[in-house]
């Protein structure tokens, strides 16, 4: 079983944070990037919010350099992010 990781980069925002938060379990990784997105970023704890979450979810640990943020995708992400608040 090997890391994994989740990274707010990948995910435009606002703040332009730039956490990323690595686990051994899918279940601790959801649970400390909920914590995360709920303190940091004022979304809700809900279904919803864990579903996007668990899809971006990568295996092994995050790349020291920013990924590349798609723009086809990124304005979509943008709208569906500022919805869960």
């Amino acid at each position: 079983m090997g890391r994994k990781y989740i990274d707010c980069r990948e995910i435009p925002s606002e703040s332009h944070c730039t956490v990323a938060i690595c686990a051994d379990t899918e279940d601790e990784l959801i649970e400390a990037a909920v914590q995360h997105a709920v303190a940091v970023h004022n979304h809700y704890n809900t279904l919803e919010l864990r579903r996007l979450i668990k899809r971006g979810i990568r295996n092994g640990t995050p790349p020291e350099l920013p990924p590349a943020v798609f723009n086809s995708g990124a304005q979509a992400r943008q709208d569906h992010s500022a919805s869960l608040r």
